[in-house]
């Protein structure tokens, strides 16, 4: 997730941060507000003789089931909307020796699986409710040959930007601290150094993929080309388990930044000067401009951008020109090393209770659409801590490569668009309801594009909005590495 707030970003006293996941806002209710994880004892039931006893004994990691006193915090999912949900088991696996291990006992005994890496999923696919969850986080080690890195799929991003930046590397990404790397590269990767460099996928070199029959291989350019290619993009769970990826790194660069307000009043026209302008932009900027209210600005709705510079310091002004052309209210400006920079952006990754859905936006929104998303975000429920649409800079570099070059199809895209809502207690119903309806009130002007890593359960058709053309090759690859349909994870 990528929220912020202008209270919880002047809270912290960092004025270009970005809060992912959890906001600082000291005036955030405590957690005990949110659903509870306290649960009672499970009451999932498998398989009658599944030999629960056999997995154990045959793994390197952990196998938990419902009788064991792990069992009801290992469940837990960062999003308390899922805590009722209860795995027939999680197995922690610590190899990709393991993974086989594990895919090949489901096979024998009939078992539905469920993947997790940092168990974000929008939808909750990685609670693995009444499923085996196979669950990667232990696999989280990071290791160099020159300037490539190979690191497991579980290594949370706070861990991934602190070991890449120990060698004065970086690589483009998320700014959600708790998030896992193989999840997030799986689907693309957007984030903070997206134009100036590409998608976290785009550096992807090579992966060690378990599939469903136990199999363990290496896709690359030159090894199961189109697995590779399906992998870069083309969303998780469905090929295979992947155990490891290693990148390409970029030098570590220093981040200019600045962090712009206007009032609300203002978004109707400032959004789509933004969008005009971040679209025209050199590719070492990137931005990000948020519309959010609810319970967190009792003042009413906030406005504010984010704007990350990686060129010279002496061109940072005249890159902003355009954007401050509109008269922002506020601006507060810092420059910081890479690590420092990929800290401020993160949020303390603390559990918290949500919906999403979201839009690629190919085009600026026409004035009434945009006139209808402010007024429906202006009358966000109080009963929603923090809600409204946060618009991610697409370009630059990520249009270097064609729609079909990879599984990532929105090359030409402007954005990502995404519809949140955070609350603290209650049902997800109203959150749910409210992401759904800004995304139907944008559609006749964004069409029914969608970014795979936002997913969304309720899309009529997910394969084309989050794959477009790239849809029929990448159900053709699934099909040849899962011919039988073993991995069942809906989108």
């Amino acid at each position: 997730m990528t929220f912020w707030s202008r209270r919880a970003v002047l809270a912290a006293g960092s004025a270009a941060a970005l809060t992912a996941c959890s906001k600082t806002d000291s005036s955030r209710p405590p957690s005990s507000a949110s659903p509870s994880p306290s649960t009672p004892a499970a009451t999932t039931t498998s398989p009658t003789g599944t030999p629960w006893h056999q997995l154990a004994r045959s793994l390197d990691g952990d196998l938990v089931r419902p009788d064991s006193p792990q069992y009801g915090g290992l469940r837990l999912t960062p999003n308390p909307r899922y805590d009722t949900a209860r795995p027939l088991a999680l197995a922690e696996v610590a190899s990709a020796e393991d993974v086989a291990t594990v895919l090949r006992f489901a096979n024998d005994n009939g078992l539905p699986i469920a993947l997790r890496s940092g168990g974000h999923s929008y939808p909750g696919w990685s609670a693995g409710d009444g499923r085996l969850v196979l669950d990667c986080r232990r696999l989280d080690g990071l290791t160099w040959s020159g300037t490539s890195a190979t690191m497991g799929p579980g290594r949370h991003l706070a861990d991934v930007y602190s070991g890449v930046a120990a060698r004065a590397r970086a690589i483009p990404g998320g700014s959600c601290p708790t998030v896992g790397l193989g999840g997030l590269t799986l689907g693309g990767g957007v984030g903070v150094l997206t134009r100036a460099f590409g998608l976290t996928c785009d550096h992807l070199t090579a992966a060690q993929v378990v599939t469903a029959d136990g199999g363990i291989l290496t896709a690359s350019a030159d090894e199961h080309p189109d697995l590779y290619w399906a992998l870069r993009g083309g969303g998780g769970g469905h090929s295979g388990v992947t155990t490891s990826l290693t990148f390409d790194t970029v030098e570590a660069p220093t981040i200019v930044s600045t962090y712009l307000t206007w009032p609300a009043t203002a978004a109707a026209t400032v959004i789509p000067a933004w969008l005009d302008w971040i679209g025209a932009a050199d590719a070492r900027a990137w931005s990000t401009i948020k519309l959010l209210a609810g319970a967190a600005h009792p003042d009413g709705p906030s406005l504010g951008a984010t704007i990350t510079w990686v060129g010279p310091a002496s061109g940072f002004d005249a890159m902003l020109a355009p954007i401050l052309a509109t008269g922002p209210s506020g601006r507060y400006d810092h420059t910081r090393g890479y690590l420092e920079a990929m800290e401020a952006y993160a949020g303390t990754g603390a559990r918290e209770a949500f919906a999403a859905t979201s839009h690629v936006a190919y085009e600026p929104p026409d004035a009434s659409a945009l006139t209808d998303l402010v007024d429906a975000i202006r009358a966000t429920p109080g009963a929603l801590q923090e809600a409204g649409v946060s618009i991610d800079a697409l370009g630059g570099r990520v249009a270097d490569l064609a729609p079909a070059d990879t599984a990532f199809v929105h090359r030409g895209a402007l954005a990502t668009v995404q519809y949140t809502a955070t609350y603290t207690s209650g049902s997800p119903n109203q959150a749910a309801s409210y992401v759904g309806d800004l995304r139907s009130r944008m559609t006749p002007t964004w069409g029914d594009h969608a970014y795979v890593n936002y997913a969304d359960a309720t899309l009529p058709d997910p394969g084309s909005a989050y794959f477009g053309d790239n849809w029929s090759r990448l159900q053709q690859v699934r099909a040849t590495y899962d011919p039988d349909g073993f991995f069942t994870q809906p989108q």
